[in-house]
């Protein structure tokens, strides 16, 4: 465990038990939702593997534009 998260747990064990328990809850559901979004992501890297060559191809054959970051 690194040293900046010993401190954080050791700052939030000074919390009464709901607010620690509410901040455990908050941390868990956090890294739940890392994980989901990991299994996605590889899940799914075949069909964005093609997204990303489809969008080569195209830059390749002149059909695309700079963006302008003003225009948005």
């Amino acid at each position: 465990m690194t040293k900046l998260l010993q401190s954080a747990f050791a700052k939030a064990s000074e919390l009464p038990d709901e607010e620690q328990d509410l901040l455990a809850a908050r941390l868990l559901a956090e890294l739940a939702e890392e994980d989901e979004f990991d299994r996605a992501i590889a899940a799914s890297s075949e069909k964005l593997s093609r997204l990303a060559q489809a969008a080569l191809d195209e830059h390749r054959a002149g059909q695309t534009r700079e963006l302008d970051p003003d225009s948005l």
